[in-house]
């Protein structure tokens, strides 16, 4: 068996490509989409990068309807459907052909009533299937428990059908998730970056199609992201890469050990509080690293000024102009204001 948990960027997305796709039930379509991240997880861990493909992964991972596919994967030639369910009665072997006879492969993932974990229970190829559903079926009489089963084989064995990858692991040790704001690694003046979305290890490639070690790293600058068609930071981290697609927000691609996370996070437009205040005021930052100084922040905050429709690029030449008392603090001093009117 193998434990999948999914964290709230995939929740997130999980669920926002059930709506963009339009299906009938929401609910159905979130908790088979996990049961596919699940299986991705398993993948990416203990198979070959190069001998798995999941269809269904551009459309999970930036939230867009999928493309028809017969099959959810393809691992070692093989196609793969994954069967996500509550009920395990959904994994007999009846069950399972009569929704789906025509892969190669089913992978069975059980899922708790809160989705807060996934179990891969096990795989069978749908020839075996076949012949214990046809055994059930000549058999007279009191089924014996021998036959009243759920058909799974354990997940370790699926790795018997390609190469030798006993006591593979290779899952990558990117620390990196989309939200994230980074900088680029050694570069004392380096612009802050926001983290879109993290590559699949299959997907690695960088400027002019060279490969890169380790996971990439996709980043768009909020220079760009203002530019949009909508306030960025008001979307969930999970399906920040759904809106630059469709708002064609350019990214850049790095090496995950490129990249480190920025001390001082802040950039103008941002809505920040400062964490000594008891019931704090919210402020905007107008301007990150004044005098030189990377770790300096100044804010003006919210009741003395209204920031609406004011470039933030633009903010400190606005407090300027019409002076607005602004104030300035070091980064650490500040947290992010995720409180909610």
């Amino acid at each position: 068996m193998y434990l999948y948990s999914p964290d709230e960027i995939d929740r997130e997305r999980a669920n926002h490509q059930a709506v963009i796709q339009g299906a009938d039930d929401i609910d159905v379509k979130r908790i088979g989409n996990l049961g596919e991240l699940a299986f991705e997880q398993f993948c990416r861990e203990y198979l070959p990068v190069e001998m798995w493909e999941w269809q269904n992964e551009a459309a999970i991972r930036r939230c867009n309807p999928e493309s028809f596919s017969g099959h959810d994967f393809e691992v070692f030639g093989y196609e793969v459907d994954v069967k996500t369910s509550r009920d395990v009665s959904a994994f007999r072997p009846a069950n399972l052909l009569e929704n789906d006879p025509d892969d190669d492969i089913i992978v069975m993932v059980w899922h708790r009533d809160n989705e807060d974990a996934l179990i891969l229970l096990g795989w069978e190829r749908t020839e075996t299937l076949k012949s214990k559903v046809e055994t059930q079926e000549a058999y007279s009489g009191n089924e014996p428990e021998k036959l009243a089963h759920l058909a799974a084989r354990p997940m370790n064995e699926l790795q018997e059908l390609g190469p030798n990858t006993a006591y593979m692991n290779q899952k990558p040790e990117n620390p990196f998730k989309p939200g994230d704001r980074v900088i680029k690694a050694g570069d004392e003046d380096a612009s802050v970056g926001v983290v879109i979305e993290v590559m699949p290890p299959e997907k690695n490639t960088g400027a002019f199609g060279q490969e890169l070690d380790g996971e990439a790293v996709r980043v768009a600058f909020p220079s760009a992201l203002d530019k949009g068609p909508a306030d960025w930071r008001e979307y969930h981290p999970g399906i920040l890469a759904s809106y630059c697609v469709d708002t064609e927000i350019k990214l850049w691609t790095y090496k995950h050990e490129n990249l480190e996370f920025a001390d001082n996070p802040y950039v103008p437009g941002d809505r920040v509080i400062k964490t000594s205040h008891s019931d704090p005021n919210t402020a905007v930052v107008v301007e990150r690293g004044g005098d030189g100084n990377n770790d300096s922040v100044t804010v003006a905050y919210l009741g003395d000024f209204d920031d609406e429709g004011v470039w933030p690029s633009k903010l400190a030449e606005h407090c300027d102009e019409n002076g607005i008392k602004c104030y300035t603090y070091s980064a650490n001093e500040l947290a992010f204001d995720k409180r909610t009117d």
